[in-house]
């Protein structure tokens, strides 16, 4: 018997080698450690062998959504939910139905989603006072902020945190915050707002919180502070969620967002080349599967390098596949128009864009775009006007980029105003705020405006020394249509205008940039109507336009006004 008792402990030592071979347990395992794909793997092996428990069916929902198989996910959860109810806890029933269906909104599937939500929703009230209640409270409060209604929001995630603090929940802590700093945001309290941000990506960069809450947060916090113009905070979360992403190489879901908020970085800093590479592997991830929301702003994005470098027709075709999968593709389809010579067909798209505009932080957006086309279309007051109101936006931001890009916008409309002592003075005060922000793309474009206004006031070395060092950046970073400005600019002759124009119709043309009339043209360079109305005639042969809106156009788009 002895002799057998220790024979017997050979088969005792093979299952001791053989049990970390059991797929359950290898899935279980990868779980922990955050191996998604090895996860997915494992428990879809088990459960082909025998039933998964109801918490398994919940790692296997996560894993499977964390790596695109958004069926499997959707089946596990399912699944999940119904055997949790029929086990009598149907809190745990309602974590999970509430999960499938904010995968299912996620996807546009918002007949499902909203069905699995409503289920949620019964299977919490059956459980009474419970956690699953806060997560619960989360659409209301995200139906508030689509609707504009900071205040509502901001009581309805101030709810969902008080929840997660009684129950000890840090997922659902972490979701509250990000709903209450977006709601603070929306109601005019940035400040506070954004503290509350940070405080959600502390609690996600800290490893308390789980993984799909953690890239719903990471994301939604990157697009709250691009939308605030508040780049350092954009910058340094995007490299937190590239991080985030590294760390977890099985990871499919985010991942291609991260690409997007990437290039846009690399975009920023002059890296544009490899922001292209970084944006078309972003539309490769979120093609497939179909349906991700985020791929009509990675179109979009490919579409602005494109148009940037001078590559129009690939642009068009980038934002046009921007708009069919529902992303917004303004401004820059008018600004591509722009560059194309289509200056009115670019002029009625930006008005639209501003008409349509909702929210401060989307006006901002499309308003320098508004001051760029409307100069060039020779609009000037109009160009004002958006300045203007550019101002009074940037003022309640109170952010460094909104800042410069007011200064910025003041100095061209000095200059097509005639007045480019005033344009200096405002291109040169914001030119420290380019540099403090690294933004060389356009800090570039600021000196290229500088050489403009130095070349009028025909101080022409300053405009040479300008037009070198927007020259070595256009160059570095491949923008093509800005160099050709440059080389336009750089050709012309200093003491004459193209067109051969003379001293006096140059004086003339540059009044009629300024919107002033014949007669306003006449009292200031003291000359008859009819002396005006002959320099504008052979001014407009000279040029080859035919109208004054025409000529205003080619005055900007030479420097001239």
């Amino acid at each position: 018997m002895t002799g057998g008792r220790r024979s017997g402990s050979r088969p005792a030592v093979q299952l001791t080698e053989t049990a970390p071979r059991d797929p359950l347990a290898l899935g279980r395992t990868a779980y922990l450690r955050g191996a998604w794909g090895e996860a997915r793997r494992q428990l879809s092996a088990a459960g082909a062998l025998h039933p998964l428990t109801a918490a398994d069916l919940d790692r296997l929902g996560v894993a499977a959504f964390l790596t695109g198989e958004e069926a499997t996910a959707a089946q596990s959860w399912a699944s999940a939910s119904q055997t949790w109810a029929g086990q009598g806890a149907p809190g745990h029933a309602a974590r999970s139905a509430f999960w499938l269906g904010v995968t299912l909104l996620q996807r546009g599937e918002h007949a499902r989603g909203g069905g699995w939500l409503a289920r949620a929703r019964r299977l919490a009230g059956a459980a009474g006072d419970c956690v699953e209640c806060g997560y619960l409270r989360i659409p209301a409060g995200l139906e508030a902020l689509e609707r504009g209604d900071g205040d509502s929001a901001e009581a309805v995630f101030a709810d969902v945190v008080r929840t997660a603090e009684r129950f000890g929940d840090p997922d659902l802590r972490a979701l509250g915050n990000l709903g209450r700093g977006q709601a603070l945001i929306l109601a005019g309290q940035p400040g506070t707002g954004t503290d509350l941000l940070d405080e959600a990506m502390v609690a996600v960069t800290a490893a308390e919180v789980s993984a799909i809450p953690s890239g719903i947060i990471y994301c939604a916090v990157i697009l709250t502070c691009r939308k605030l113009f508040d780049l350092e905070r954009a910058g340094e979360w995007t490299a937190a969620l590239s991080r985030w992403c590294a760390e977890q190489p099985d990871l499919k879901a985010y991942r291609g967002q991260c690409l997007v908020h990437r290039s846009e970085i690399m975009q920023s800093r002059g890296e544009w080349s490899q922001a292209m590479t970084e944006v078309r592997r972003a539309c490769e991830r979120l093609a497939d599967p179909p349906g991700d929301p985020a791929l009509g702003m990675a179109y979009y994005q490919l579409g602005e390098l494109q148009r940037l470098r001078g590559d129009f027709g690939e642009a068009e075709r980038s934002y046009r596949r921007a708009s069919a999968e529902g992303h917004s593709v303004q401004p820059g389809l008018a600004l591509l128009r722009l560059a194309q010579g289509r200056t009115q067909h670019a002029l009625a798209a930006i008005r639209t864009a501003v008409e349509e505009a909702r929210g401060t932080a989307d006006r901002a957006r499309v308003l320098l775009a508004d001051v760029e086309i409307a100069l060039a279309a020779g609009e000037v007051s109009s160009a004002r006007s958006a300045a203007a109101e550019l101002a009074d936006i940037a003022e309640a931001f109170d952010m460094p980029y909104l800042r410069a890009v007011v200064g910025y916008a003041r100095g061209s409309v000095s200059l097509c105003e005639g007045d480019p002592a005033a344009a200096c003075a405002e291109l040169r005060r914001t030119w420290p705020a380019w540099q403090r922000l690294d933004l060389p793309y356009e800090a570039a474009c600021v000196r290229l405006r500088m050489a403009q206004a130095y070349r009028q006031l025909a101080d022409h070395d300053s405009a040479e020394l300008e037009l070198d060092a927007a020259r070595r950046v256009f160059e570095r970073v491949g923008a093509a249509p800005a160099l050709q400005r440059v080389r336009e600019l750089a050709r012309r002759a200093p003491e004459r205008a193209p067109g051969s124009l003379t001293r006096r119709e140059l004086e003339v043309l540059r009044l009629v940039a300024t919107g002033a009339t014949n007669a306003e043209i006449a009292r200031s360079l003291v000359l008859s109507e009819k002396t005006v109305a002959r320099h504008l005639a052979n001014t407009f042969g000279k040029l080859e336009v035919s109208s004054r809106a025409a000529a205003t156009a080619y005055a900007y788009r030479h420097g001239l006004a």
